[in-house]
């Protein structure tokens, strides 16, 4: 019987304003020499909407390769796992070939986080779905949240690997009131965006329902913020700089900044924090 290999292994709190209140992700620090099914059984042991292995790059750009699971798969790309391993790596000892800015390697493909003193950010991959939704699509989003259509003010697919679609309701105060019934969307991955008034400290508040990955509600979702801010920010429906709250609703208060670039590059950025540091034998 081959004995466990005892591995780094830490504990990440992403876009968090304040100690335990943003987003976790669990990070095993060398992912050599584990098979898919044990990466696997390992997301399914953290819950957490995301647990990812740090391996070595394949392409001499990247400083490492990252591969992401939920409870129930893979993920291409994931954006709160981005910056929570970013800061795992980094904390870890990994040194990057640049100062300002890693190179991570993921199936999505090659993704840019800058690093500031404070935050990370990573540049929006492309999406690989966009446009309105067709009615089909909206009319089970519309009666999984327990709204009627006319509530919705905008719709979008906004997908860049996990299946991203998401509505826009008038208000934050309409998007914190919802309580969907998830059993309608088993294998949804949506988001429910409102704006709120003039003067508050974030321009919109964001909420993520995860079923079809095993993750009802996600606290701070950089992905979507990702996608979301593409769509916005392209529109003229928010201003090329806004700040986002997520995970109101679950006790967590995490603060997203979405910055979009001349050129329509748009930054996701947040606070990465390692909460916890140890060994895990896998």
């Amino acid at each position: 019987m081959t004995m466990p290999r005892t591995r780094s292994f830490v504990q990440v709190d992403v876009f968090s304003t304040s100690p335990y209140s943003g987003n976790p992700v669990a990070v095993v620090l060398d992912g050599t020499d584990l098979s898919d099914e044990e990466m696997q059984r390992l997301a399914r042991w953290t819950n957490l909407s995301e647990t990812t292995f740090v391996l070595p790059s394949t392409v001499p750009e990247a400083d490492y390769r990252l591969r992401i699971f939920t409870p129930q798969g893979e993920l291409p790309f994931a954006g709160h796992p981005t910056l929570g391993s970013a800061r795992a790596w980094l904390d870890g000892g990994g040194t990057p070939q640049h100062d300002d800015h890693i190179v991570q390697e993921c199936a999505a493909g090659l993704v840019t986080v800058r690093r500031s003193e404070n935050t990370l950010a990573f540049a929006a991959p492309p999406r690989v779905r966009e446009g309105a939704l067709d009615d089909g699509d909206l009319h089970r989003i519309v009666a999984a949240f327990g709204i009627t259509r006319d509530r919705v003010v905008a719709h979008q697919w906004v997908d860049n690997g996990p299946g991203w679609a998401v509505v826009q309701l008038r208000t934050a105060e309409e998007v914190l009131a919802l309580e969907p019934d998830l059993a309608l969307i088993p294998d949804g991955m949506v988001g429910a965006i409102g704006a709120y008034p003039q003067g508050s400290p974030h321009h919109f508040e964001l909420r993520t329902f995860a079923p079809g990955a095993g993750v009802p509600e996600d606290p701070a979702c950089g992905s979507m913020n990702a996608g979301v801010g593409q769509w916005l920010t392209s529109t003229g429906a928010a201003p090329s700089s806004y700040r986002v709250s997520q995970g109101t609703r679950l006790g967590r208060s995490a603060h997203i900044e979405i910055t979009a670039d001349a050129d329509g590059t748009v930054w996701v950025s947040g606070t990465a924090v390692v909460c916890i540091r140890g060994t895990i034998a896998l």
